[in-house]
């Protein structure tokens, strides 16, 4: 072989020129996601209140087109009349809660008010009795015994809050635009059901639309690309149908257990906590560190009332894994408890708290949905198409 012929590269220095590349296109893309992902994050931070109520309509919209439909083929009315007929049982049931639900769960909330102060005493000689050295550590640190300046805080706040209050209305601009923040909220967010009644009523089909605007794509990349978004969509409606539908059943289960246990507060409790659980594990978690702490410190509370409580938690938890989940929801995410707890704090912080919560499921699937269709289509493909060029 002549010395023009040798290759300028041997094929192991190919490999590393390779590899090299291969791991600044990924350090390109990773960085070139990040800015992406912060972009969109400010884009929903800055423009929340306009695109959460578009984005609520939508979920409702489809969690409630079968209903329209199901009106539209058993009965004589048309759409509207459907939509109509949605919008004015909603109102009934409205009206309903406000009637028979709120004024027992104000009063919940009231003797909860009027029994707080009695609880944090409570906790607070049981905290000296049960770890008196501690208790003494945090005199000496404080100055003052920990109950009197957990006291003196909490009357220096209120005095705060007091002189702060008193100060928004001593300014006549600083309370406009408070009452025009307050206004902006309203608006915004009473136009969902405006927004609703026009999607429910639309005729067009989604999923023809983003074909058409996705032409100049090549048919198959176009294939995908519809493929993601039909299974983000079908895991959105399965998600949000599921959870609505387990948080009552499961806010049922705590409210009857707590009631029997006779745990104070305990209809109240078990529904807020079983909704909460729309946002997977979140109800069970903060209902840990309130129920337990109230089941002890209530007057007839003790050892045995937080093991009973505990046990209420454990059988509404094993309903919702093993028995409402399954049936309901069956196995649309493929994500097990870990990974779920993970996505929600995970998307909870990436997306800025609630709205990042409520997503993380349906963002998680849909990542997951994603690799699978790159590493069983594209990256096989890709790392062949790389032996290919570096055999030759």
């Amino acid at each position: 072989m002549s010395e023009n012929d040798t290759p300028f590269l041997s094929p192991s220095q190919k490999r590393i020129v390779a590899a090299g590349g291969t791991a600044l296109a990924t350090v390109f893309l990773a960085c070139t996601a990040y800015f992406l992902f912060a972009l969109l994050r400010e884009l929903v931070t800055q423009f929340k209140d306009v695109l959460l109520p578009l984005a609520i309509a939508a979920i409702l919209a489809t969690l409630l087109r079968p209903i329209i439909t199901l009106c539209e083929t058993k009965t004589r009315l048309n759409r509207v009349g459907g939509i109509i007929l949605l919008f004015a049982l909603v109102l009934m049931t409205l009206v309903a809660i406000a009637v028979f639900v709120v004024p027992p769960a104000l009063d919940n909330a009231g003797d909860f008010l009027k029994a707080a102060p009695g609880m944090l005493t409570r906790l607070l000689e049981s905290a000296q009795g049960f770890a008196p050295s501690i208790w003494e550590w945090l005199t000496e640190q404080l100055g003052e015994s920990p109950d009197v300046y957990l006291m003196n805080f909490l009357e220096g706040n209120t005095d705060l809050l007091k002189q702060a209050l008193a100060h928004a209305q001593s300014s006549a601009g600083s309370m406009l635009a408070f009452l025009g923040s307050i206004f902006g909220k309203i608006a915004a967010y009473s136009i969902i059901p405006v927004y609703l009644f026009f999607i429910l009523n639309g005729d067009r089909n989604i999923w023809k639309d983003i074909d058409k605007q996705l032409s100049f794509l090549p048919e198959e990349r176009k294939k995908d690309l519809v493929f993601l978004a039909k299974q983000f969509s079908q895991i959105l409606v399965s998600f949000f149908r599921g959870q609505i539908i387990i948080g009552l059943l499961l806010g049922i289960v705590l409210a009857i257990g707590f009631g029997i246990v006779g745990l104070k507060f305990g209809l109240i409790l078990g529904i807020v906590l079983g909704l909460l659980n729309i946002i997977p594990y979140l109800g069970t978690m903060l209902g840990v560190v309130t129920v337990l702490p109230i089941a002890y410190l209530q007057d007839d509370g003790g050892v045995g009332l937080i093991i009973a409580c505990a046990v209420v938690f454990i059988i509404g938890q094993l309903l919702t894994d093993y028995v409402f989940t399954p049936r309901i929801m069956g196995d649309k995410t493929g994500m097990g408890p870990m990974l779920i707890i993970f996505s929600v704090f995970f998307w909870g912080a990436a997306l800025g708290g609630l709205l990042g919560m409520i997503l993380a499921i349906p963002l998680t699937a849909f990542f997951l949905v994603f690799w699978r269709l790159a590493r069983e289509k594209y990256l096989p493909a890709l790392t062949a198409k790389e032996e290919e060029e570096l055999e030759s």
